[in-house]
């Protein structure tokens, strides 16, 4: 098992402004930091690559869709932008030397349009999805397709949708993000989400219920554990919180308070929880 954080505990963004938050994570003990990755054009990959090298962790990158980019639009030439849009993320994740790039990838967070998803927008969305696969290929880098809560999209929330959308775009290098904090919210049993995901895991983001420390609140954790357990999962399992006082950041993702003492002690306190419930035995 490798243990990352995500760098939105301490920034809204990352770029070369925020490379001395890389020595703090490796000092935390954490084994690779999750980076957001929204405008590819203005992400500088080589610099970050480099710093990522120098501190010996690994480099994981997220990203989300915003403003008018998405894949299940009704409108081609938007979903033809928005492949572009990814092909570019992904790329400039294999620059700063990610494997992995995580996240939504389907439609803006917080769209919500007052109805169920149809099939032309399933449909939609696994064309998008199997159109990224020769960049993908040629990147080395997998595709981790998070489902939100009801309160973040209309579109994928639980992990059996993950899957069958994983499955019909049929593609390796496409799988699935398990987040603790949306499938508290969606799933019936945890570990029982953890289990449909199977082989298809390709990350785990850990937060408590309230999106603080894990191990703090009512997660089932030890049903998420032993599910991981059977499953034989050795990936990543990154803490994704928020910083409390981000201003835009923390609004998006509903920090109203502190959620923990302090931002370190959320990522140290949570990364001894998850070696301490996931070593031998």
């Amino acid at each position: 098992m490798k243990f990352g954080v995500t760098t939105y505990l301490w920034s809204a963004e990352f770029g070369a402004s925020q490379l001395s938050i890389l020595p703090h994570i490796k000092k935390l003990g954490f084994d690779g930091a999750e980076v957001p990755l929204f405008r590819p054009r203005d992400f500088p990959a080589g610099r970050i690559r480099r710093a990522f090298e120098t501190e010996r962790l690994a480099c994981i990158a997220s990203s989300v869709l915003t403003g008018d980019l998405s894949l299940i639009s009704d409108d081609g030439s938007v979903r033809r932008r928005t492949v572009q849009h990814l092909e570019e993320v992904v790329r400039a994740a294999a620059d700063a030397g990610a494997t992995l790039v995580a996240g939504p990838l389907y439609s803006p967070v917080g769209l919500l349009v007052g109805r169920r998803r149809t099939d032309d927008e399933w449909q939609r969305a696994i064309e998008g999805l199997q159109t990224l696969g020769p960049t993908l290929a040629s990147c080395d880098v997998t595709l981790a397709i998070e489902p939100l809560n009801r309160f973040e999209t209309y579109f994928l929330n639980t992990a059996d949708d993950a899957c069958a959308l994983c499955d019909a775009v049929g593609d390796a290098r496409v799988g699935v993000l398990l987040d603790t904090f949306h499938a508290n919210i969606e799933e019936k049993q945890l570990g029982s989400a953890f289990r449909a995901a199977g082989r298809r895991l390709a990350h785990v983001h850990t937060c408590e219920n309230d999106r603080g420390t894990p191990g703090t609140g009512h997660v089932a954790w030890d049903d998420v554990f032993q599910a991981l357990r059977e499953i034989h999962y050795d990936g990543w399992l990154t803490i994704e919180s928020f910083g409390f006082t981000l201003g835009d950041l923390s609004a998006a993702a509903a920090i109203w308070r502190d959620i923990a003492p302090d931002v370190d002690s959320l990522a140290s306190e949570g990364l001894r929880f998850l070696r301490r419930h996931t070593g031998p035995g």
